[in-house]
């Protein structure tokens, strides 16, 4: 979806939680981040080109966040503490494809989807992004297994599926669609990849290993 939300008692830069003007000092400097990624991606990321255009003093920003990594990582921070909480539909299919629909979304988004890209590419050669990366995607996993334990006792699915790889697997090949072809991302892709998640779970695919045998 290990959480992603900020420590209060942590001194690295990027990870107090503020409030009053701090706060919206944090908003208007991750909102330029983002912006900047998305239209230019990370190797045009500049704290100080990101303090001008957040209208905020340099030295703050340096301050703050330290390096272009620990902004990011506060970024994508503030990404999951925003992301929209599970839907629940009474169905394993319901749910997932609700999932599957709100990841579309997310990425067809003109500077969402190209804030996604920036970030994940960076996130290759940068450790601290690819941490933060990690942090952010199990936040949202973790947000959403509980459809799939529900599912379990309901009957849906057997007893030892796995509710984390099923709620990776639902959005995997719409991030494969992202990265690896110029395709539009649809709303019939999410829904594919719900269908085909569901019926793979409700097969025993995900089942741990030693529940399967």
């Amino acid at each position: 979806m290990d959480g992603v939300g900020a420590d209060p008692t942590s001194s690295e830069p990027g990870t107090v939680r503020p409030g009053g003007r701090t706060a919206r000092v944090r908003a208007a400097v991750l909102r330029a981040a983002g912006d900047t990624l998305a239209e230019q991606g990370f190797a045009h990321l500049d704290l100080g080109e990101i303090a001008r255009r957040a209208d905020v003093g340099k030295t703050t920003v340096y301050r703050r966040w330290g390096t272009v990594t620990g902004l990011v990582a506060d970024l994508l921070t503030d990404m999951a503490e925003q992301s929209l909480p599970r839907a629940e539909t009474g169905s394993l299919l319901g749910d997932l494809t609700a999932n599957a629909r709100l990841v579309q979304r997310t990425l067809a988004d003109p500077r969402q989807g190209a804030l996604f890209k920036a970030v994940i590419a960076a996130a290759t050669c940068e450790a601290r992004t690819a941490e933060a990366l990690h942090r952010f995607y199990e936040v949202r996993v973790t947000e959403w297994a509980p459809c799939v334990q529900q599912a379990v006792d309901r009957g849906e699915v057997p007893e030892g599926t796995d509710p984390h790889e099923v709620i990776r697997a639902v959005s995997a090949p719409l991030y494969y669609r992202l990265l690896t072809t110029d395709r539009p991302l649809d709303e019939a892709a999410a829904v594919r990849a719900a269908e085909a998640v569901e019926a793979a779970a409700r097969a025993g695919v995900y089942v741990r290993g030693d529940r399967a045998l």
